[in-house]
């Protein structure tokens, strides 16, 4: 591939400043089992090229599935005629400066590699997932699915980049749902798909593995007999699967600087944060600190390298409750003319990087789980999203979960059914009164995060504590 890439940079004739190259070769499977029975069995190989060129500050993309020159120059060319035509209207001069030149390695941590496995074994593993969650006549459905994705991306530019990765990665899933009569109750492992990590089969295959799968089927029976979430104001403590959402909507979202500039308002939506509130708006209470870290070893979205070449590196964009930087890439933050971090990222081949969170985390505090119950007289705990709301400005949001306790006098009291909450962002988090320590700390993944124009599905991931917000509308979802 490096001979093939280094030739095409050498022999490309066009007249742009920069010219980048960036080879992808993915292989995913797809196995889903529901009710014990076999749904899919699918496999999908796909490799290309993006080419991108930069012309009189203008950048300009065009993309080939076919590694030949006469197929990159044909794709250059296209490339660098979309930039010459769009320079006469550009709102910003962008230089080599955005590109600059980086050569290094990636690759993810593995310790049992897919091909360990024959699709017969994994089927036989999802079948007895499915047969183990049916704990009771009144599981009306169980279903499990692993999926595994192996993508490997060569990068090469006209000043010299040279970057090489390959992204290992898996995610599954298991849940069950349960019916009595009228009610209709579902309980799944952390929430849909929740469990997406870089690494191979060691990480399904744990120790912990098929406890877990007993107690999704028997917490969906418990949810058929339990009482109605309350309609009322408490303290609300969320587990850290539902932390992963929380952040995902009300922090991740509104931070990147693309769909501050406006670039997203006509699809994904604006963003109540100003430019000017960088360095300056109090975005939650002193607990609140939120790193961009693509550097935690298995994490979902962890890489060396964005995909214009920027080295990753771990940051704060909200330090003591206060907002510092931006999820924006190089060139956005020329634009915006505030700091960001490395994160162009491109969905595929055939799509250009844009600015997309990668690794999002609510760093650790100091308290443990029993300190946080053990001090709250009347409270909800909840886990596992089920539904979320949120405005297009990222603003005023809803949130459902599958599972909850009533907290009373300090203790996990009786199991409560369809609990939700709803706040603004900026009251929601500065009510965050508790952020737990290390061994709370968990994290979690998403491999459908939809965002751009022709839209691109990225996988991202989200590590936080059990946290602790106060005075939070909590309220039940009815029968």
């Amino acid at each position: 591939m490096w001979t093939e890439l280094t030739q095409a940079i050498a022999n490309i004739d066009i007249p742009a400043d920069w010219i980048g190259i960036r080879a992808v070769k993915k292989n995913t499977s797809t196995r889903h089992v529901r009710d014990g029975l076999p749904q899919i069995n699918g496999k999908t190989s796909t490799m290309g090229a993006m080419l991108e060129v930069l012309v009189n500050g203008c950048l300009g993309y065009a993309a080939t599935n076919s590694l030949e020159l006469p197929s990159l120059q044909a794709a250059a060319q296209t490339a660098y005629k979309q930039a010459l035509a769009a320079s006469k209207w550009w709102i910003y001069p962008f230089q080599e400066s955005q590109r600059p030149k980086v050569v290094g390695e990636y690759n993810s941590p593995i310790s049992q590699p897919f091909d360990t496995l024959s699709p017969g074994e994994i089927n036989h593993l999802l079948m007895r997932v499915c047969q183990t969650m049916k704990v009771d006549d009144k599981i009306v459905q169980t279903s499990a699915s692993a999926s595994t994705s192996e993508r490997e991306t060569w990068f090469v530019s006209s000043n010299g980049s040279e970057v090489y990765q390959k992204i290992v990665s898996l995610g599954t899933h298991y849940g069950a749902i349960a019916q009595d009569g009228t009610v209709v109750q579902q309980r799944s492992n952390n929430g849909w798909q929740a469990h997406c990590y870089q690494g191979g089969w060691e990480l399904l295959k744990q120790d912990q593995l098929w406890p877990r799968v007993q107690q999704v089927g028997e917490q969906a029976i418990e949810l058929l007999t339990a009482a109605e979430c309350p309609n009322t104001r408490t303290d609300l403590v969320l587990a850290p699967d539902q932390m992963m959402l929380q952040i995902h909507e009300s922090v991740g979202h509104p931070l990147e600087i693309d769909r501050i500039l406006g670039d997203e308002r006509n699809y994904a939506g604006g963003s109540f944060v100003k430019t000017s509130d960088f360095g300056n708006l109090v975005y939650g209470s002193p607990l609140m600190n939120i790193t961009f870290d693509p550097t935690v070893p298995g994490q979902f979205a962890s890489y060396g390298f964005d995909d214009t070449g920027a080295v990753a590196t771990r940051e704060y964009v909200i330090k003591a409750g206060v907002l510092q930087r931006g999820l924006g890439s190089l060139e956005s933050q020329a634009r915006a003319g505030i700091s960001g971090v490395a994160c162009a990222r491109a969905s595929s081949w055939n799509r250009p990087p844009i600015d997309r969170m990668a690794n999002l985390n609510l760093e650790p505090g100091n308290a443990t789980l029993e300190e946080m119950i053990g001090g709250i007289e009347h409270g909800v705990y909840m886990e596992s999203n089920r539904s979320w709301s949120i405005d297009d400005q990222r603003y005023k949001f809803q949130f459902g979960c599958e599972y909850a306790k009533l907290i009373e006098n300090g203790k996990l009291t009786k199991t409560l059914k369809n609990p939700n909450y709803r706040a603004t962002t900026p009251e929601f988090w500065q009510s965050l009164t508790q952020v737990g320590n290390n061994d709370n700390w968990e994290m979690y993944g998403t491999a459908m995060c939809g965002k751009g124009e022709p839209n691109q599905a990225i996988w991202v991931g989200h590590g936080s504590p059990v946290c602790v917000f106060a005075n939070v509308e909590v309220f039940g979802g009815g029968h």
